[in-house]
């Protein structure tokens, strides 16, 4: 991959990281003492516009021990240490807690509950290290060497989907039964997107309703829609924080899980037979969104950042049913004594959540578009008025704005703004 498609802060590591760092980090993990690391180079692990929260990269280190010589492959996380919109929006955000707290406690404890009923379902790779002090790291084994990719230039496909779906609801199932039985073993994981500092005051949340309502008028098959968006405008980020903080400052009836908070296509990794080019597993990636909201939003999430357009117009209820079957598949398995979920409740709590899909479809829908279909600029469209109104202007967005808001309207979203 050419070097201008790597974000700038990834193409040098920080001092911090060399041989000494690695060293430590090795010995502690093999508890072996007598680790000489002999060779060690670093390069960028995420492609420019798969991470905007942190920085990665990747190291190949040979080393030997009184064992013999190994090689192996590490990706690390950590955040950027230069001033700039990264270290201004994520630095103080508490995701490296969230995440940690993910792969150090929570999903080695869910796997384990997996494998009591005989389900072998790898939800994470494994995490060799982290740290919150004096910087925060973490690193993972390389899913790349184990012939996982992130899928580029192409929608998925259905299978593709239906795997990642099928993680992401044995995620939620064995959270509602932990939720049921001891809320308290979830009660750090409390820091959405929404409570991200300045998140809520960004181009990202507010860029988005006025050229999408400018969209609305300009075009007579829609027109009949702009007034509804106009109410929508006045309090639709209130509305979006309440759904976000609901299950802590007013719990209704309704399914809460412990979501993935940023359920797209570039926090999964695809493997592929190598030889047959058939599919084999999905890894899901990047847990430092994860807390307890309403099951609905992962999957509104989804329909607009992990669908492709075919899915999203051909293929949402069935993809919807994939995912609640494996959800109660897998409560029965586990042994979940709450009230079973319902389609019928489900689509309910997708009505009740509405305005966040309000915001997905007018803001996160025509940046999507605009990045995965024309190649365009993502920190252009958020902050330039007039690469940002070209996304409303695409074709694609007309045609899929369209058909969402059809559904909208089908589902009584308009109803009692």
């Amino acid at each position: 991959m050419a070097e201008e498609h790597y974000n700038d802060d990834e193409l040098s590591p920080p001092e911090w990281l060399n041989v000494q760092f690695i060293t430590e980090v090795l010995s502690g993990y093999e508890k072996v003492n007598e680790l000489e690391v002999t060779n060690l180079s670093f390069t960028p692990a995420s492609a420019k516009g798969d991470h905007y929260a942190s920085i990665m990269f990747r190291a190949k280190v040979e080393y030997r021990t009184p064992k013999g010589n190994f090689a192996k492959s590490l990706i690390i996380k950590t955040m950027p240490e230069e001033e700039g919109a990264k270290k201004d929006m994520f630095t103080d955000s508490p995701m490296f807690i969230t995440e940690i707290g993910m792969y150090s406690k929570v999903l080695p404890e869910w796997e384990r509950i997996l494998r009591e009923v005989n389900d072998t379902t790898k939800l994470h790779v494994d995490c060799i290290y982290h740290s919150l002090q004096p910087r925060q790291v973490i690193i993972f084994e390389d899913l790349v060497e184990m012939g996982y990719a992130v899928v580029r230039n192409r929608w998925l496909m259905q299978e593709e989907i239906c795997s990642a779906y099928s993680k992401l609801a044995k995620i939620h199932a064995i959270s509602m039964k932990t939720i049921n039985e001891r809320p308290e073993y979830l009660q750090e994981f409390k820091y959405g997107m929404c409570e991200m500092p300045g998140l809520m005051d960004s181009p990202l949340i507010n860029a988005g309703m006025d050229p999408f309502i400018e969209l609305l008028g300009s075009t007579p098959e829609l027109k009949k829609y702009q007034p509804h968006f106009e109410k929508i405008k006045l309090h639709f980020k209130n509305r979006i924080q309440e759904v976000m903080q609901e299950y802590r400052n007013n719990p209704q009836p309704g399914y809460y899980v412990l979501c993935h908070g940023d359920f797209h296509s570039r926090n999964m990794m695809f493997k592929h037979n190598k030889e047959t080019g058939c599919f084999e597993d999905c890894m899901l990636v990047d847990y430092q969104g994860c807390n307890v909201v309403p099951m609905a939003v992962d999957l509104m999430y989804s329909i607009y950042m992990l669908m492709g357009p075919e899915q999203r117009s051909q293929e949402l209820e069935s993809l919807f049913k994939y995912y609640f079957s494996v959800l109660l598949e897998t409560l029965r398995k586990i042994g979940y004594k709450g009230e079973m979920p319902t389609p019928l409740m489900f689509w309910s709590e997708m009505k009740r959540h509405r305005y966040y899909e309000f915001l997905l479809l007018s803001t996160f829908l025509p940046i999507s578009v605009g990045l995965r279909t024309h190649g365009m600029d993502i920190g252009e469209m958020l902050h330039n008025d007039e690469s940002r109104k070209k996304c409303y202007q695409l074709k694609e967005v007309f045609e899929e704005t369209k058909e969402m808001l059809e559904r909208f309207e089908r589902s009584g979203y308009f109803e009692d703004l």
